[in-house]
């Protein structure tokens, strides 16, 4: 199924109808500031198995990241970070960055066997953010990868509906995405270092 909706101003009725698919445990493929994303609700293991047969990879080495409303929403599955950091991630979010901390005990154990570590993002893109907000706690989400070997994400909404119709329960045309992926910054040891140069320009925030 394939619905549009309009980053601008979502439309509620579809916001729910696609909150509705993920509380039963679907997947879907959804608009962020940077590329799309395949995601499910972080609750449901059937859901996040899914994703990981979807993309071929195992639950406990998969590196997905979480889909947060706002910086409050992280806190509940992070450790705990000094002031300075947070002031970092309030002037840098909502944006294009992937922000890798060390994660507490609310990530749930199917993702967290061999990880103690949670990437978390809160995209600057109002479809996914109100997706989350209804839905009540954050998504699971990994990028699509484009199989082509020029163009590594996919942007066109119908065509990413074309292939992964028979695969998600759901596609949403939110217009064209991105080919950047979002900046990787692993902020575990309490340093920013760049994993992944990406959309994001983390330095205009330090």
């Amino acid at each position: 199924m394939l619905i549009k909706i309009y980053p601008e101003n979502p439309n509620e009725r579809a916001i729910e109808q696609v909150v509705d698919v993920l509380k039963k445990g679907g997947v879907i493929i959804y608009p962020t500031d940077t590329i799309y994303g395949l995601g499910c609700d972080i609750t449901n293991p059937k859901a996040i198995e899914k994703i990981c047969r979807i993309r071929g990879i195992k639950p406990e080495k998969a590196n997905f990241s979480f889909i947060c409303h706002d910086l409050k929403h992280i806190a509940d599955y992070i450790k705990p970070i000094d002031n300075t950091t947070f002031r970092v991630l309030k002037k840098a979010l909502p944006g294009p960055f992937t922000f890798i901390f060390n994660a507490n005990n609310n990530v749930p154990k199917l993702l967290s066997s061999n990880k103690k570590t949670v990437g978390i993002r809160v995209p600057d893109n109002n479809i996914a953010r109100c997706i989350v907000k209804e839905l009540g706690n954050p998504i699971l989400s990994t990028s699509i990868k484009d199989d082509d070997d020029v163009i590594e994400y996919s942007t066109d909404p119908e065509l990413i509906h074309e292939k992964y119709e028979n695969l998600v329960d759901l596609v949403i045309d939110g217009g064209y995405g991105d080919n950047e992926a979002s900046t990787v910054i692993d902020c575990t040891t309490g340093e920013f270092e760049v994993i992944r140069e990406g959309k994001g320009n983390i330095e205009e925030y330090l």
